[in-house]
């Protein structure tokens, strides 16, 4: 757009504030300001500045709420067994039918680590970082099958740079890289919660922030990554957010169990603890798989038993889900796939004095689209119940913290691993840490056939001790 053509579409939505400072900025200050007004659906920011986006009667929906189609963890519920699911994402990924997208647009802010969260080092023995982890499995499953795993990896604009830096300078980990696209998710602007203005971070630039999870399906489709699944003839797509290092990449079983279930969408649970426990709910109300977030559900909805006298609404989300390609091409067409939810933020503005404000209290309002709310609109969404000490322990805080910190996730790993090597039939003296390469070793009845009797462990290849 040229100047005027700008000028004409603010005027639409009466946010010509936005140019004030035109006269002012360099050549390229004006073209980064007009790819980013341009980059603006006005029409949507102004549908929901106004509140006439579709409201969720989430008490009525939560009233009538069922337990989910589901498979348990011990493998109930399904008309199939484990050992069918399993072979059945096995014959998926030894035909290169299943590829895997990783979020990763966090920084590592509440860790106390000022670099992109992928880059946190976590491994118990190794320090191994999130990102190393990751790649770790995917090699080790692709040399199990015979594949090349594609590595989806979304950053945002606060980790892109790094990210791209860490995969260069680090031989993309062991990865080729035709096997490791990067791309930058979308931004939504931020808008004053009393006027509905867009805020400007700077003279030359709105407020922007990252459109959510739920942005993965436009920035998989604008960047070329759907179109680049299909060509390797990839069917589904295992997601999974970077902060959770137990996390079942590319699982056989968890593929198997989305595959056999005919589901478009499959998402991974942990059990709740209890009724009104902070996670999102997994529900099948009216007719359709969906997520209840925990703020949005009534207590008396959050306690409903079912005739076992256990929760109905018993799964807790964990952000880990297979996705069938084409569903996802499909969403990518469509608008309206996925809703926008707000959130009251503190946002720094530039004010009418031309200084940056750093607000005390919430003064914006911010719009994300969250990935599970595909699940709705999916064919036959399926559920799978995973343990938390085999699928969940994320790094959100700082040790110190009460949960979903470092030490936590390394105990968890220690643990896991310790049980892997005692089905393997070793030996592990008590308070001895071990951490298992999974690029060398997948399974207990594969390590069964590399670990002596008393232990006596080839650190270098098979683990780091």
């Amino acid at each position: 757009m040229n100047l005027e053509s700008l000028k004409s579409q603010l005027a639409k939505y009466s946010q010509e504030h936005v140019l004030e400072y035109w006269e002012e900025l360099s050549d390229e200050e004006r073209q980064n300001l007009a790819a980013q007004i341009e980059d603006v659906d006005f029409e949507t920011i102004a549908t929901l500045v106004a509140g006439k986006d579709e409201k969720i009667d989430f008490e009525t929906l939560a009233a009538n709420a069922e337990t989910p189609p589901s498979v348990r963890a011990d493998g109930s519920g399904a008309k199939w067994s484990v050992d069918e699911a399993r072979q059945r994402g096995e014959a998926a990924l030894r035909a290169g039918e299943v590829g895997a997208i990783l979020v990763a647009g966090g920084q590592g802010t509440r860790l106390g680590f000022d670099q992109p969260k992928g880059m946190f080092p976590v491994g118990p023995i190794s320090n191994r970082t999130l990102f190393q982890i990751f790649a770790d499995r995917l090699l080790a499953i692709g040399q199990k099958y015979g594949v090349a795993i594609p590595f989806y990896i979304m950053t945002s604009d606060a980790t892109d740079a790094e990210t791209r830096a860490y995969f260069q300078e680090n031989n993309y980990l062991g990865m080729s890289p035709d096997d490791v696209r990067i791309f930058r998710q979308g931004t939504m602007p931020a808008v004053d919660a009393k006027t509905g203005k867009l805020l400007m971070a700077s003279k030359s630039s709105l407020a922007l922030s990252p459109d959510g999870h739920g942005g993965t399906v436009r920035a998989l489709d604008r960047n070329g990554c759907l179109d680049d699944a299909k060509k390797r003839g990839v069917k589904c797509l295992s997601y999974f957010q970077v902060d959770n290092p137990l996390v079942n990449v590319c699982e056989p079983t968890l593929i198997g169990h989305h595959l056999l279930s005919g589901s478009e969408m499959t998402t991974q649970v942990i059990r709740k603890r209890y009724a009104m426990e902070k996670v999102g709910n997994i529900a099948l109300a009216g007719g359709k798989v969906q997520v209840i977030e925990y703020s949005d559900l009534p207590q008396k909805a959050a306690e409903a038993t079912d005739a076992d006298g256990q929760l109905k609404l018993w799964a807790g989300s964990i952000g880990v889900h297979v996705i069938d390609v084409d569903f996802l091409c499909r969403a990518s067409e469509s608008t309206s796939s996925l809703p926008f939810h707000r959130a009251q933020k503190k946002v720094p503005y530039l004010d009418a004095n031309q200084n940056v404000v750093t607000p005390s209290e919430p003064n914006a309002v911010k719009f994300e689209k969250f990935i599970f709310d595909l699940l709705p609109s999916a064919k036959n969404a399926f559920v799978v119940e995973v343990l938390p000490s085999e699928g969940f322990a994320p790094v959100k805080n700082a040790d110190g913290a009460e949960n979903d910190t470092p030490k936590l996730a390394r105990e968890a790993i220690v643990a896991q691993h310790r049980r892997w090597l005692e089905a393997a039939g070793a030996s592990v003296a008590e308070g001895v840490n071990v951490e298992i390469n999974p690029r060398f070793s997948l399974t207990p009845e594969e390590l069964a056939t590399k670990i002596p009797a008393n232990l006596q462990i080839d650190a270098d290849r098979y683990f780091e001790a």
